[in-house]
C-alpha cells in the first residue's frame, strides 16, 4: 500500500485526505490517509475485488496487515467478519493513527497494532499463525521478497496470501502455493493466492484444495467463486 521508499520525519498527524471502509460492519467509516511520503492506500476498486474473491473464507479468519500504512486493509477484513487481525506498521505516526482509528471503531478491539519493522518482527512470530495475509510493501525498496520469505512459515495450511507491487515485478512462492485470481491498474499487479497443502488420502493422491470445484477453462486454478454459490 506504500509504494516509493518513506521518509517517516515527513509524516503529519493530520493527513490530507481518507479512505473508507466499503462493505461489512464498519461499511463508510473514514479511514484517515496521513500525509507520509509515498504513502497510497490500495484503490478502492482493487478493494472491493479483493474481498469479493476473499467473502467464502474471511469470516472468523486471523488475518495479518503487513506493510499496513491506512490499515484499509486488515480493517476492510474485520469489518466483513475476520476474527482478529494484526496490522504492522513501520512508521510512528502512521502507527498511531491506526491505534486511534481502531480506538474508535465498535469492536477495534479486534485489531491489534504493532509498531516495528517488518523484517524485524516477522521472525519473532509463531508459525502457523494467521489465515489470511497482506503484503504490499513500499515500491523500489526490494522488501517484496524477502518480505514473502518471511510471512509464508506463519500462515496456516490452506491459508490465503494477497500480494501486491509494480505490474512488472514476479512473485515467486513455493510449489504449494497456486495463483487463484489476480488484477491489473496501470501501475500495479494484484494477485491471490492460495495454499496447497499435499495430504495423503491413503492412495496417494492428493487432498485439501484440489477437492475444489475448478474453472473449465483454468483446469489447474481452483475456483473459489463457484465454490461458493
Amino acid at each position: 500500500m506504500k509504494k516509493p521508499v518513506r521518509n517517516p520525519s515527513r509524516a503529519v498527524a493530520n493527513g490530507p485526505g481518507q479512505v473508507r471502509v466499503i462493505g461489512g460492519r464498519w461499511r463508510g467509516s473514514k479511514l484517515p490517509v496521513v500525509d507520509s511520503a509515498g504513502l497510497r492506500p490500495t484503490p478502492d476498486r482493487v478493494r472491493e475485488t479483493l474481498f469479493n474473491w476473499l467473502a467464502p473464507v474471511i469470516d472468523g479468519a486471523s488475518v495479518l496487515d503487513l506493510f499496513a500504512g491506512s490499515g484499509a486493509l486488515g480493517l476492510e477484513a474485520l469489518s466483513r467478519g475476520a476474527a482478529s487481525a494484526v496490522l504492522v506498521e513501520r512508521d510512528p505516526v502512521l502507527a498511531a493513527s491506526l491505534l486511534a482509528t481502531t480506538q474508535r471503531l465498535q469492536g477495534g478491539q479486534a485489531a491489534r497494532v504493532v509498531q516495528a519493522d517488518a523484517m524485524h518482527w516477522l521472525p519473532t512470530q509463531p508459525r502457523a499463525s494467521f489465515d489470511i495475509a497482506f503484503v504490499d510493501p513500499p515500491f523500489a525498496t526490494g522488501l517484496l521478497e524477502p518480505a514473502l520469505a518471511g510471512v509464508l512459515p506463519l500462515m496456516r495450511d490452506g491459508a490465503w496470501l494477497h500480494v501486491e507491487g509494480p505490474v512488472d515485478e514476479p512473485v515467486t512462492l513455493p510449489g504449494t502455493w497456486s495463483l487463484h485470481r489476480e488484477g491489473r491498474t496501470r501501475e500495479i499487479r494484484h494477485a491471490l493466492y492460495r495454499h496447497r497443502p499435499v495430504l495423503t488420502a491413503g492412495d496417494g493422491t492428493r487432498a485439501g484444495v484440489d477437492t475444489l470445484p475448478v474453472d473449465p477453462a483454468r483446469p489447474d486454478v481452483p475456483d473459489l467463486e463457484r465454490f461458493a454459490q
